[in-house]
């Protein structure tokens, strides 16, 4: 018999050698996932245009413009009217009841190990890009970021990936999706990493680059490759003006403290109010365009105004008239329940906010030499660092935003001090003060998450000793002088724990010559105060034990049935959260 071709087994066993190989199958999801959520960032801008041309009869790039030729009535009742089948929606079909964006995919990424719902992804992209098409003073990047992670998500958890690898599909499809709505593929990668991923470890580091490159590829492809805006003869001409921009850095955080304040304030006043949360919108779309009505250009994204601001020709008191006008707008449109993101509106209102700083400091100063387009350019990013929380990644979106790269002290030092400002104040983000709205705490990130994970029931120990309320105090004596426990457990006949003899606590009443032979385990036994149930996690025991100065800590099946199951001992504990910590510090370092 002729001998069997070796060649078809060699290739299986490349194959199965290949497929096997994390970091290669890592790289091919990563361009998949790259890929899909740019064609996403594209529909979505595409299903914005098509709900703006029905209520406006302009495009995101012209409907401020067309706005503006409207009769009043148009621009009031468009967002009302809007807000009003957004409210609906939003009510009855999503099962949350609220609209997602960065904060849900920030959660994810932090304590649900970056799984989302692919259906979540859908519609709350609908009721944003909705949001946006009727006149809400939202921005379309958050909604992009929720939908592209929910896909990313989804393919992870279909091929069943760990927990590492499916944070890392995350972070591509985010990188892509922001890559592709700026057409800025470092801050996308950047972005990714910072507020998604949460490390720059090269296991993820590569693969969020191969997909924020893809997805800019796909949308210069498709859109053209363009900066968003365009920023004319912006530069600084002397190192003089360093303090007025670290002053402008000051500034730009009352402004996003305002912001973030003011959305908070009309989310606030919207839960209180007697009406129906679906008409909420409805009110709040009234309100914004009411807004409109006097000033249009609050309308939508507002890279228009953005535009504008950025080119230097408006006076004083139109910045500082827009600039309130914006301001309202965004808390009214995002408190009272649109749906979209808060980045755009925190581009516009830090251009207006630089564009009104730099004209009076031109005024004052015209000597120093820069021009109001470079103070502009350094107030949307102080800004908008400070609300999203990413003062790195927003710096080089702004850079790839205007394609400008001479302002970078300025807005490195302007940045610095706005971020500085109100993480001190209130908080690290905007997205950190939602999750905390919703009783959310991220502290302690993703190292909380990894401890999160591991159940209490895996730390159980047996070794531990249990005595009976009804056991008589003779009993108890000569049980301790056989055995080296210092810590007894009383248990009734149903194996309820009924308290804890603790040596030290019981040597005098148990061997001490005043003895009372009347006595039982369960009228010696303390109340045992700090138990766990076992379907708690690590982080709850070591939280525990820092409340107490036992060394063993009771784990009953239910707080509530208090039936002992077993202990588990500060030590494991310890050895269990270290490990932890170094299976995570080696998925970050790529040890594989």
């Amino acid at each position: 018999m002729a001998a069997s071709n070796p060649h078809p087994r060699r290739a299986t066993k490349l194959w199965r050698r290949l497929i096997g190989n994390d970091q290669l199958v890592l790289f091919v999801l990563a361009a998949v996932v790259g890929v899909a959520a740019a064609y996403g960032a594209i529909g979505f801008r595409i299903a914005i245009d098509a709900i703006q041309t029905l209520f406006y009869g302009a495009r995101s790039e012209e409907v401020i413009a067309t706005a503006q030729a409207l009769a009043w009535w148009h621009r009031l009742l468009a967002p009302a009217l809007g807000g009003l089948g957004i409210g609906l929606f939003v009510h009855f079909v999503m099962p949350a009841r609220r609209n997602l964006g960065v904060a849900e995919v920030i959660e994810a990424g932090v304590l649900k190990g970056g799984r989302m719902r692919l259906r979540d992804g859908f519609t709350a992209a609908a009721a944003s890009a909705a949001s946006i098409g009727v006149g809400a003073s939202v921005g379309r990047e958050g909604p992009v970021v929720h939908l592209v992670a929910t896909m990313g998500s989804w393919l992870a958890q279909r091929l069943r990936l760990g927990r590492s690898m499916t944070l890392t599909l995350l972070g591509c499809a985010v990188a892509s999706g922001v890559a592709a709505s700026f057409n800025a593929p470092i801050a996308g990668v950047f972005f990714a990493l910072e507020v998604v991923v949460g490390h720059y470890g090269l296991s993820a580091f590569a693969p969020v680059v191969i997909a924020g490159v893809l997805g800019t590829i796909v949308v210069r492809i498709h859109l053209g490759d363009f900066p968003a805006f365009v920023v004319p003869g912006a530069e600084i001409t002397s190192f003089t003006e360093l303090p007025a921009f670290l002053l402008l850095g000051g500034v730009c955080a009352v402004m996003a403290i305002l912001l973030m304040a003011g959305i908070t304030l009309v989310a606030t006043v919207a839960e209180r109010t007697r009406l129906p949360g679906y008409l909420v919108p409805a009110g709040g779309g009234l309100l914004v365009g009411a807004v409109a009505v006097f000033f249009p250009e609050v309308i939508g994204v507002g890279y228009e105004t953005t535009d504008r601001a950025l080119g230097g020709g408006l006076g004083l008191w139109v910045l500082l008239l827009l600039l309130a006008a914006k301001t309202a707008a965004s808390c009214l449109s995002l408190g009272s329940g649109f749906g979209g993101g808060i980045f755009s509106p925190a581009l516009c209102i830090g251009a207006l906010t630089g564009a009104a700083f730099g004209t009076i400091a031109v005024a004052l100063a015209p000597a120093l030499g820069a021009n109001v387009s470079a103070y502009s350019i350094v107030g949307m990013g102080a800004v908008a660092g400070a609300v999203l929380g990413a003062p790195i990644s927003t710096i080089l979106i702004i850079f790839e935003l205007t394609g400008d790269y001479t302002l970078t002290l300025a807005v490195m030092a302007a940045g610095a001090v706005s971020s500085l400002i109100v993480r001190q104040t209130v908080g690290n983000s905007f997205f950190t003060l939602q999750l905390a709205r919703r009783g959310v705490d991220l502290a302690g990130g993703h190292e909380r998450a990894v401890c999160q994970a591991i159940p209490a029931s895996q730390l159980v120990s047996d070794r531990y000793r249990t005595v009976e309320a009804a056991m008589p105090v003779e009993e108890i004596r000569e049980l301790l002088r056989r055995i080296p426990d210092t810590e007894l457990y009383v248990v009734d006949a149903a194996g309820r724990l009924v308290g804890l003899l603790a040596f030290n606590d019981i040597k005098e009443a148990v061997f001490g010559p005043d003895m009372d032979p009347a006595l039982r385990a369960g009228d010696l036994a303390s109340l045992a105060t700090t138990l766990i149930a076992q379907g708690e996690t690590l982080d709850r025991a070591l939280e525990l034990f820092e409340t107490t100065d036992s060394q063993y800590l009771p784990v009953v099946e239910t707080l509530d049935s208090a039936k002992l199951v077993g202990v588990i001992r500060h030590r494991d504990a310890l050895m269990a959260y270290n490990q932890a910590l170094s299976d995570l510090n080696r998925e970050r370092g790529g040890a594989r």
